[in-house]
């Protein structure tokens, strides 16, 4: 009976196409934005509620409200969900391709909020996608600058490989064997030519995947990208996964 009801209610008064949230309509992402953040407001759970807070935050980021995405770090209570706002957050501007002026004043931003960050290992992090933002905007000195600020060893390193890696698969062979330069480990230094040489190749540019493999110092891992390369250049069952 209540199943007639409905689907009569339903004939009766069929959708029109008007249907809308409160004060907002679908276009108007600035009034949905609000109307998120006021909803995330009142989620109790602080895991749930920081994760909306993020994702505002990347979304905010993306449509050019760089001020406004930053602010909610500070509604943010876990050190790494905070971490992961400032990738976000970077990662969206780098999209945007901004003026080099309007980047500077981002990471800036961005960098002084990791200075709040009171979660060492969180911090590192925060640190860490700040490089990897700057690599993919194209601020391969800032990335380097900000990398080399980081006292954890392996993390420093971390950095400056997931930099090579942005850059090489950018297409810059030479930035991405400057920042493997700087990483004093024997062994973090093999990870990333091996990973980069890969890369290289992957992109057809032999050229640098070779310099990158014959910098290798792991006779293992340098066979392997050697290998990588002549096979991709003529290809016979090639397994990739080296």
């Amino acid at each position: 009976m209540f199943l007639f009801v409905g689907i009569l209610t339903l004939s009766l008064f069929p959708y029109t196409g008007t249907l809308q949230a409160e004060d907002c309509v679908a276009q108007d992402r600035a009034c949905i934005l609000k109307e998120i953040e006021a909803e995330s407001a009142q989620i109790e759970n602080t895991s749930w509620r920081d994760q909306t807070y993020r994702e505002l935050a990347k979304t905010k980021a993306a449509d050019g409200d760089m001020d406004g995405a930053i602010a909610l770090i500070d509604k943010i209570e876990t050190p790494d969900t905070q971490a992961m706002t400032i990738r976000g957050i970077g990662m969206a501007a780098a999209d945007l391709k901004l003026e080099k002026a309007a980047y500077d004043a981002l990471f800036t931003k961005l960098r002084a909020r990791a200075e709040k960050i009171e979660h060492p290992p969180s911090y590192a992090i925060a640190l860490t996608y700040i490089a990897m933002s700057q690599a993919f905007a194209g601020d391969n000195e800032g990335a380097w600058k900000t990398a080399s600020d980081m006292e954890n060893n392996a993390l420093r390193h971390k950095a400056y490989g997931e930099t090579a890696e942005i850059q090489a698969e950018a297409g810059d062979a030479r930035a991405a064997m400057k920042s493997i330069g700087f990483i004093e480990s024997a062994a973090f230094r093999n990870k990333a030519y091996a990973l980069i040489a890969k890369i290289l190749a992957d992109r057809e540019d032999f050229d640098g995947a070779l310099a990158a493999a014959m910098a290798l110092t792991n006779p293992y891992k340098k066979a392997h990208a050697l290998q990588y390369i002549l096979d991709v250049q003529k290809p016979h069952e090639v397994e990739k996964k080296y």
